[in-house]
């Protein structure tokens, strides 16, 4: 339990590093290493690499959600921001046409800014980045824009873990809470799905690295998260996800405490069929196999909600 403290990022503010941080961010885009692909390009230029964008972030929409875990949605729902584009680009991915199509508008740092402070006005009890690894310098200079208008609630910073470690020590401070989905332990079905061979050692480091800097996650009064990690994990069939592998990680490097929400609802999109045996949904048996195998690993808290799965 933790009271309802002011958001981290206020201090930070405060004390003059965010806008340090700014700076570290927009000048990692001129080369662009700002993400474990590491293409090189000059964003400030109007070059782009495997994320496909430049200078402005590109958002899909914005608006108070209740379909993410009760500690975030509380009464008046979780305020995502969802990004256009990706940086992993998981050929599954269930919103392919936002992350590989990219559908959306782009947007300049004052519009996001004041995304950030609508959805605060709204009642929303955190704001939520949807797929934000790309786009760590707009949200940057887009938050000191929403300080200055009033922002306060805390932010959540949902990505599929695959994130560069000086990015990430970027956000220490700015973020009071993290949402990484750990995909794949296995590197070679990451190298089929996402062209990404390294996710799986990538992935461990950035979890270690966000529980180092907001640990355990956090309630306040009204059991609502305040701080810490709440992590993802999609089932997917035949365990090509490596549940087992991932939980067991998770409970002897981690914490045994970590919170996490194990999903069901994996479906085949995209280009799923041409990756062997993601052509179907997962079975309700796979996803009972998937909790046992968290709490046998000695992961203590699960999210509650039973969702049913998509039976093939």
């Amino acid at each position: 339990m933790i009271s309802s403290e002011p958001a981290v990022y206020i201090s930070t503010d405060s004390a003059g590093v965010l806008d340090r941080k700014i700076a570290s961010a927009r000048n990692m885009l001129t080369c662009c290493n700002l993400c474990p692909r590491k293409c090189g390009v000059d964003r400030t230029g109007g070059a782009v690499g495997v994320c496909g964008v430049g200078t402005k972030a590109f958002v899909y929409g914005f608006h108070p959600h209740f379909g993410e875990e009760d500690p975030l949605v509380g009464t008046n729902g979780s305020g995502t921001i969802f990004f256009s584009h990706c940086n992993l680009l998981c050929n599954f991915c269930q919103n392919y046409e936002i992350s590989h199509d990219g559908e959306g508008e782009a947007v300049s740092d004052e519009q996001l800014g004041m995304m950030m402070v609508a959805l605060q006005h709204q009642g929303c009890h955190n704001i939520n980045f949807v797929t934000p690894s790309h786009v760590v310098p707009q949200i940057l200079a887009a938050l000191k824009i929403a300080i200055a208008g009033g922002l306060s609630v805390p932010l959540v910073y949902n990505t599929s873990a695959y994130d560069q470690m000086a990015t990430l020590r970027l956000l220490d401070g700015v973020f009071d809470m993290y949402m990484p989905d750990f995909k794949f332990w296995d590197a070679d079905i990451a190298e089929k799905t996402c062209n990404a061979g390294d996710y799986p050692a990538v992935a461990r480091k950035a979890v270690l690295e966000m529980h180092r800097q907001v640990g355990e996650l956090k309630m306040d009064e009204n059991g609502l998260a305040r701080r810490g990690v709440l992590l993802r994990h999609l089932v997917l069939p035949d365990n090509l996800a490596g549940t087992r592998e991932i939980m067991r990680f998770l409970a002897q490097k981690v914490s045994t405490n970590t919170y996490v929400n194990i999903m069901p609802q994996y479906r085949p999109c995209g280009r799923a069929w041409e990756t062997t045996g993601m052509d179907r949904p997962i079975t309700a048996d796979e996803f009972d196999a998937a909790l046992a195998a968290a709490r046998e690993e000695g992961i203590t808290r699960l999210d509650r909600r039973r969702r049913t799965p998509i039976i093939w």
